[in-house]
């Protein structure tokens, strides 16, 4: 392609308010150099559509992304950080189910958008940090996307299932489903994975040119109003509860960096977690990182 016609990145994103910056860029933008790719199956759709070259990166959860490349996924590699925050997940079942406690949980059936999807894995950290026995582990049912999983619980075929909690909350408000329980990532919750068949100097590009928009965002002058505003406008929620979302979340200073130390220590539970298998003689972090765009710190 001539350099007067770059080719477009096609980016991943899922319908979550963590991703205003990405929007503010994007109406910027105005599809000159990216287009949006919405994935509202989460992290797990976008490692398929990765996988079979329909996006080229994504903002999406770091469990998700560095069990995909544990277990053996080559389609893409992380090429920086985006939110420095823990995420917090609720822990969601039926508005008429037997359930009222995580304890209740025990042995049952999870709802999961995907195999080796976040709400997989955070079942599984529950599971590890609840110190659940070999005979009281989840089981799981795919339901692929969010209404799907909210259905499930109702009907009963699933107990419960996990997701994001301020995206969950108006359900929660509804009456639709009930929230029993909460659990937080033991690491910074999302990351930036780019294919390694991109041109690497585009992606960078990418990275230089959204950082603006994520230090804006995250700065105090902006949290006071206008992300407030721009949050309620977009996705519709309460500006009380953006209010207490904003409060609980910190995005990066400086996208093309990925911590050797946020990588392994995030294996180290998915490890205990039973997500990924030890590697014999230590992990090699060319397995996860694209250095050609990111910073190993």
């Amino acid at each position: 392609m001539s350099e007067s016609n770059p080719r477009k990145l096609r980016v991943g994103w899922h319908r979550e308010h963590f991703l205003s910056p990405l929007l503010q860029f994007h109406a910027k933008d105005a599809g000159e150099t990216f287009e949006l790719v919405e994935c509202p199956g989460g992290t797990g759709e976008m490692q398929v559509k990765l996988k079979n070259g329909e996006i080229d990166l994504c903002i999406a959860l770091t469990d998700a992304l560095i069990a995909g490349l544990a277990n053996g996924q080559t389609s893409y590699k992380l090429v920086g950080r985006y939110i420095a925050s823990p995420l917090r997940w609720a822990i969601i079942t039926g508005k008429e189910s037997k359930y009222n406690s995580v304890d209740d949980l025990k042995g049952t059936t999870f709802g999961i958008s995907r195999l080796g999807s976040g709400s997989q894995v955070m079942a599984s950290v529950l599971s590890l940090q609840q110190g659940w026995k070999e005979d009281e582990q989840p089981k799981f049912k795919i339901n692929g996307q969010f209404k799907p999983l909210r259905d499930s619980v109702n009907s009963g075929e699933t107990s419960c299932f996990l997701w994001e909690w301020f995206t969950t909350k108006p359900y929660v408000d509804s009456g639709e489903v009930r929230f029993i329980g909460s659990v937080y990532t033991p690491w910074p919750c999302w990351h930036i994975a780019a294919s390694p068949s991109f041109p690497t100097d585009l992606l960078s590009t990418f990275l230089t040119s959204l950082e603006p928009y994520v230090t804006h965002f995250n700065s105090p002058q902006a949290r006071e109003k206008e992300d407030v505003e721009f949050v309620s406008g977009y996705f519709g929620h309460q500006p009380q509860d953006v209010v207490e979302w904003l409060s609980t979340v910190r995005w990066e200073e400086g996208l093309k960096v990925v911590k050797k130390e946020v990588v392994l220590e995030t294996l180290s539970v998915l490890e205990k977690a039973g997500v990924v298998k030890p590697q014999e003689g230590g992990w090699n972090m060319a397995t996860f990182v694209d250095t050609n765009v990111a910073q190993l710190a």
